[in-house]
């Protein structure tokens, strides 16, 4: 579709109004091209994406290629997407990328593979004339960071970062009672994140423990965190100190625990029967067919042992962060916690946001448990008056609701978005570098500027906030005892 076509097609949706842009199966004229996309990383995040270009959105959306380093998982892939009858991709091995681009000629790639191998498909595909949309987090490390930023201005390309959080309602909600003011602009935050020991002990079986792949939790996990932060402030991190390490998931846990100590993996192990972190990879059939069936192609072992000596990546964390606005956040993660969720705090020139959440998830990608939230409190109090509960917005689906808004976002169409939800390269990068900051500081324990990191990042577009600037009405008088 070239732009001219592209630009009156929009203009014909905007006219149809708001209710009909939101009807999927509407949106798209009977002749009008569908969209062409290619996958590479075909594991458990990949799926979103697939399913939701072959269901909800397949009138205007295709699946050209996929594409792995795992053939397995291409076969597999091919033949779940075809049974759809949305399309009939072509598969690819990894060392074909530029080859199916070529051959079958997307307009844009989903990123889905391992963290650290980011940075490279999605230059690749920029520099094949491909907008990409990237799961996050963008990348791992600094350097990559850059290499993608520069990428995107030597191309002119496109990239999204498919930051699902901002989008569900409750969390939104928050962003909207942050612009209205009602709490002044925000001076500090507080920031506690738990997983628990189902879904916080999976990161440490998965690649995912190792920080060369993923970044740590710090990169992997709180991307998603840092991002909701720079978003609901409307602001950019600019100096970071942290300390981390890994406290729980040791093989001395696992003897204390009564364990001989770490083994290889669930399936071998010789004390599954006394583990309660034992994996049964096999009882889940989308995980099974998707690695226990095709470990065989890459020999990647989904359910390697929590409490393995190797394991390099931190269970315990805490980070501060200056934005340039002067906001201070004080952030907290560990992965061993007895229930699952968060809480957070903005103190305001007007008063304080309190907002929790408490979650349920299980391992990344299985059936049995999905991740969903309750237990969802929002609470304002003003500076010295009575605090007001309120009632939080819902929504259904993954995230809290947010993947269906997103999703409609990115394969459908949606109205225009005042909380400016949708994030690109430079989102992405302020997100991830963050973490990589704090990762410096575990290894030197110095403070660490985000403007040393990279050069050439700019904000990235923000919805308008409370500044420092604007009057500030005085609190009531009250009569001190």
């Amino acid at each position: 579709m070239d732009d001219k076509t592209s630009g009156a097609r929009r203009t014909v949706l905007k006219a149809a109004g708001a209710a009909g842009l939101m009807m999927a199966t509407g949106a798209y004229g009977a002749n009008a091209p569908r969209k062409r996309y290619a996958v590479v990383g075909l594991g458990s995040r990949a799926r979103m994406f697939t399913g939701a270009i072959t269901g909800k959105y397949r009138d205007g959306n295709e699946i050209v290629a996929v594409c792995d380093k795992n053939v397995g998982r291409v076969a597999l892939a091919v033949r779940k997407i075809s049974e759809t009858g949305a399309s009939q991709p072509k598969p690819y091995a990894a060392a074909d990328f530029e080859k199916m681009i070529r051959e079958t000629k997307p307009q844009y790639v989903i990123v889905t593979t391992v963290d650290a191998t980011h940075d490279d498909y999605i230059v690749r595909a920029l520099e094949a004339g491909c907008d990409v949309i990237t799961e996050k987090p963008m990348t791992t490390t600094a350097a990559k960071a850059q290499r993608i930023l520069d990428a995107v201005k030597r191309t002119g390309r496109k990239i999204r970062v498919t930051f699902n959080y901002r989008y569900s309602p409750p969390r939104t909600q928050v962003k909207d009672i942050l612009m209205s003011g009602e709490i002044g602009d925000v001076l500090s935050v507080d920031f506690t994140w738990l997983l628990n020991t189902v879904h916080g002990a999976d990161y440490f079986r998965r690649w995912h423990s190792n920080k060369a792949n993923s970044g740590g939790l710090m990169v992997h996990k709180s991307t998603h965190h840092f991002d909701l932060v720079n978003w609901w402030l409307g602001a950019q991190p600019e100096q970071v100190h942290a300390f981390g390490s890994r406290q729980f998931y040791t093989p001395e846990t696992a003897r204390r625990m009564g364990l001989q100590g770490a083994h290889e993996r669930c399936l071998t192990c010789t004390e599954k029967a006394k583990c309660s972190f034992y994996f049964d990879l096999a009882s889940d059939p989308g995980l099974k067919a998707l690695y226990l069936d095709n470990e065989k192609y890459d020999g990647y072992y989904r359910d390697q042992c929590v409490w393995r000596p190797e394991i390099d990546i931190e269970d315990t964390m805490n980070v501060m962060v200056r934005y340039d606005n002067g906001t201070q956040l004080k952030y907290a993660l560990s992965a061993y916690d007895a229930w699952e969720g968060y809480h957070i705090a903005f103190n305001g020139t007007k008063g304080r946001l309190e907002h929790s959440i408490v979650e349920q998830a299980g391992a990344a990608g299985a059936n049995e448990v999905q991740s969903k939230s309750e237990g969802v409190k929002i609470r304002v109090i003003p500076l010295r008056g009575n605090p007001r509960d309120i009632e939080p917005w819902t929504g259904t689906g993954g995230h809290g609701g947010g993947d269906d808004v997103m999703l409609d976002e990115i394969f459908g169409t949606a109205p225009g978005d005042k909380y400016k939800r949708v994030s690109d390269e430079r989102a992405g990068a302020y997100s991830i570098l963050v973490g990589v900051a704090a990762n410096r500081c575990f290894e030197t324990g110095q403070s660490v500027k985000i403007a040393d990191l990279v050069t050439g990042l700019t904000p990235p577009d923000r919805a308008p906030m409370p500044d420092h600037t604007i009057p500030v009405p005085m609190p009531r008088r009250v009569k001190i005892p």
